[in-house]
C-alpha cells in the first residue's frame, strides 16, 4: 500500500501541474493537451484505486473514462481546426 499512497501524491502533483496549465496556457492547444492528459490522470487515479481496494469492476470505469477522454481529444481537436463534426 506504501507503493500506492506514492502514486496517490505523484499523480495528485502531476495533475495540480496541468490544472496551472489548463489555467494558464498562452494558447488554446496548450489548454487542450493539459486537459488530455488530466484525463490521463484521472484513469491513474482510478487504476491506483482500483489496486487499493481491490475490486476489479473499477477498473472498467479507467477504460470507460479513458475512452470518453480520446473522443473528447479528437472533437476538441476538431473544433479548434474549424471543421463541422460531419467532415
Amino acid at each position: 500500500m506504501m507503493v500506492a499512497a506514492v502514486l496517490v501524491v505523484v499523480l495528485g502533483s502531476s495533475a495540480v501541474l496541468c490544472l496551472y496549465r489548463i489555467g494558464r496556457g498562452p494558447t488554446t492547444p496548450d489548454r487542450m493537451v493539459g486537459i488530455d492528459i488530466l484525463g490521463v490522470l484521472v484513469v491513474g487515479f482510478v487504476s491506483v484505486a482500483c489496486i487499493m481496494t481491490g475490486r476489479d469492476f473499477v477498473i472498467n470505469i479507467a477504460l470507460a473514462w479513458a475512452l470518453l477522454s480520446f473522443v473528447g481529444t479528437l472533437a476538441l481537436a476538431k473544433h479548434l481546426e474549424g471543421k463541422g463534426f460531419d467532415e
